[in-house]
């Protein structure tokens, strides 16, 4: 007599640990991306929501924030390297792993393949933002009073503008849904209600971040500070002046 096949159950298989160095790798790929990382991307959108307060007020965070002692330091350790590191192993873990939306269109493998493109998206994101803000222009480590005029100027062109916004869409769910399926990985929302719970807390997080992004972008098209950028400040004219860049 021929066995019947048992029906696909909906949705995707449940979360698996690992064993050996796979189970500490997925831990700390998980961790790391809570602590420093999502730690350094809330503080990222509470400084650069200063811009809503004006160019001084902007110049003034990023001032405090290039002030601190061992800068270069804090952002190897704390940043670059932790950021590094959650970004090759995630892109290892979505290269080995399959989200079969084609086969099984249900939410649970549509988060799937959605927490790994706006990872690739948001990685892609940081990398290029850093550069023109950190590597290129005027250096605001010496002269953080032009950072203001510096975004400025960048989404004077519309394309990065463009590509701001999918950064802050990528970047914010990302990190909400991350914390999401942290707490499911190290037990902390064990029942199908508290997973519930700590979804629509999630969904409200990534939906506040974006919020908070895009009134941020704003800003710097508000007609009082909109032509900011044509009459830089003192620091910034003199290092235009001289020719000196970095």
């Amino acid at each position: 007599m021929a066995s019947v096949a048992s029906p696909v159950e909906r949705g995707v298989p449940p979360i698996r640990a690992g064993k050996g160095h796979s189970f500490f790798l997925r831990r700390l790929h998980s961790l790391s991306g809570i602590v420093p990382i999502g730690a350094f991307l809330l503080e990222h959108f509470i400084s650069n929501a200063f811009a809503t307060n004006g160019p001084n007020a902007y110049g003034a965070q990023v001032k405090f924030l290039t002030g601190l002692p061992f800068v270069p330091i804090l952002e190897t350790v704390g940043i670059y390297i932790p950021l590094l590191y959650h970004a090759l192993y995630g892109f290892y873990i979505w290269f080995r792993g399959e989200s079969n939306v084609s086969d099984y269109p249900w939410a649970g493998n549509f988060m799937y393949a959605a927490q790994r493109w706006t990872g690739g998206i948001a990685f892609v994101y940081i990398l290029w933002h850093t550069y023109t803000m950190r590597f290129t222009g005027t250096h605001l480590l010496s002269h953080p009073d032009a950072a203001f005029d510096k975004v400025q100027i960048e989404l004077q062109h519309w394309w990065n503008g463009v590509f701001y916004l999918v950064g802050i869409i990528a970047a914010s769910w990302h990190f909400s849904y991350g914390i999401y399926l942290f707490c499911a990985k190290w037990g902390i929302t064990v029942s199908e209600t508290s997973r519930k719970w700590m979804g629509r807390a999630c969904t409200v997080l990534a939906l506040t971040l974006i919020l908070v992004g895009w009134v941020t972008m704003a800003a710097f098209f508000r007609p009082q500070w909109r032509d900011h950028w044509k009459n830089p400040p003192a620091a910034e004219q003199s290092v235009e002046k001289n020719g000196i860049k970095n």
